[in-house]
């Protein structure tokens, strides 16, 4: 894996946690409110919301349009919670004036709380700190270290039916959504940091696409090499990547240097399976799972939630049939599924079951005690070593893709919320869309959990005695 370079401090806030302290934080009477927010990590320089307490009106002191007095029994409960997990904490309050940066008196409040903040915490490394919000919902937040000094969130993200991000510019205003495919929509995505998961037939497209439209870092994260009957699929790859096993991750990470030059690119030749991977994934905005496997997508369906990452999933496949001339095309598919953290998740849309998880892992460690084979890839039904389907890849990476820019700079007519899922069929012609509405969401309890242990709520991804 490639070296790191220091990263800008972010903040991730699911859906119902921002509409809960929005409506808490501004009750109507024009008078400042607060809360506080307990905010887990998903990597050294991203905090996930985790959980919130809502501090009472009747319980301040004080409460006016621009300074608010609360109680210290509050944060000694914020404390307690957030001592089992070293939980960071942020004091959060209202400017109903719509300033969007700390006043002098909300300095002089921090230098008073902070202190016993990290008295009261045992990790070392732990930091804490402070925010506001204006009626609008924009966040405006930093962080302090245990010498106190300060260190601002560079960009607070919420991922909704629009992926909304409050950054600040250098002269400390909010910078403002540029519009789509604009050449500043290019200059706005220097910012931000996509991760990939598997980098093959779809994955390849869409990193290639989301490299040349300006991500400023991409993390990619894929198990395998290259081998000659990929060559026909995935981009940039050569004979000579074949001949050498050249490793996926390896070939993009060389690849992508040479027509951009300011484009940090952290790659690990891993399952998404793993450890290692879990938490080099932490770092991504947001998440771009290419995978062909049940496993795989289960494990990013974890890893968007546990970190609040917005998750664009792509699948592609060509349903066959018999006919009088033998196997012939049946219909040839697209899929793209975008979660929203705190949404139905792929498991709730039925895009993976317990049964289709266990077949797979029966297929991988005991073949035999399987009744029937059914050969898996593009084709259904027919093993293919080699299938021609770059065409159709291309289509569902671009839609993949597309669907990141429609949410992230809104374009469309009709409103996102009606996109949750888009399938094509390119035999029929056709293209169908199902809401956030047409799905069921059970409870998440991986929602916001971040690096908390064991990771993503799995046993087998705990931290081993060996690694402590």
């Amino acid at each position: 894996m490639s070296a790191t370079i220091s990263q800008p401090i972010k903040l991730a806030i699911n859906e119902a946690h921002h509409a809960k302290l929005r409506e808490h934080l501004f009750p109507g009477d024009g008078l400042e409110a607060a809360a506080i927010v307990l905010c887990a990590q998903s990597a050294a320089h991203r905090y996930v919301v985790n959980q919130i307490l809502l501090v009472d009106y009747a319980d301040c002191s004080e409460r006016s349009h621009d300074r608010i007095c609360w109680p210290g029994t509050v944060i000694e409960e914020a404390i307690d919670l957030a001592e089992a997990h070293a939980l960071s904490i942020v004091l959060m309050h209202s400017h109903p004036g719509g300033l969007l940066a700390f006043s002098a008196i909300d300095d002089d409040s921090d230098r008073d709380v902070m202190p016993a903040l990290f008295e009261a915490s045992e990790s070392p490394l732990t930091r804490h700190g402070s925010a506001i919000m204006t009626s609008d919902g924009a966040i405006c937040a930093r962080f302090y270290d245990r010498q106190l000094v300060t260190t601002p969130v560079s960009a607070v993200h919420l991922a909704s039916d629009e992926l909304l991000t409050w950054q600040a510019s250098e002269q400390g205003s909010l910078l403002p959504t540029p519009m789509a495919f604009s050449t500043e929509m290019g200059r706005h995505l220097k910012h931000f940091t996509a991760c990939v998961v598997g980098v093959s037939g779809t994955g390849s497209i869409v990193v290639e696409q989301l490299a040349r439209l300006g991500f400023g870092r991409l993390i990619l994260i894929d198990f395998d090499e290259i081998e000659f009957k990929n060559l026909n699929r995935i981009l940039n790859a050569t004979l000579d990547d074949a001949r050498n096993s050249t490793a996926k991750v390896a070939r993009f990470a060389s690849v992508i240097p040479t027509y951009r030059d300011d484009v940090e690119v952290l790659t690990l030749k891993a399952s998404v399976a793993t450890r290692e991977a879990i938490e080099l994934a932490g770092g991504g905005d947001m998440l771009f799972c290419c995978v062909d496997s049940f496993e795989g997508r289960q494990v990013c369906d974890r890893i968007a939630a546990a970190f609040l990452q917005p998750l664009f999933d792509v699948a592609v496949t060509i349903p066959t049939r018999q006919s009088a001339g033998g196997v012939a095309v049946g219909d040839v598919c697209g899929r793209v599924d975008y979660v929203k953290p705190g949404g139905s998740t792929l498991a709730d849309r039925g895009v993976y079951t317990p049964e289709a998880l266990r077949r797979e892992y029966l297929q991988q460690v005991a073949p035999n005690e399987l009744a029937e084979q059914v050969a898996e890839g593009y084709i259904k039904g027919v093993a293919e070593e080699a299938p021609s389907v770059i065409s159709l890849n291309m289509r569902a990476a671009s839609d993949c893709v597309m669907e990141f820019i429609a949410r992230a700079y809104p374009f469309r007519q009709e409103p996102n919320s009606k996109r949750a899922r888009t399938q094509f069929s390119l035999a029929a012609g056709e293209e169908e869309f199902m809401g956030e509405t047409d799905f069921s969401c059970a409870p998440n309890p991986h929602l916001g959990r971040g690096l908390i242990e064991p990771l993503l709520g799995m046993p087998r991804f705990a931290v081993s005695e060996a690694d402590e």
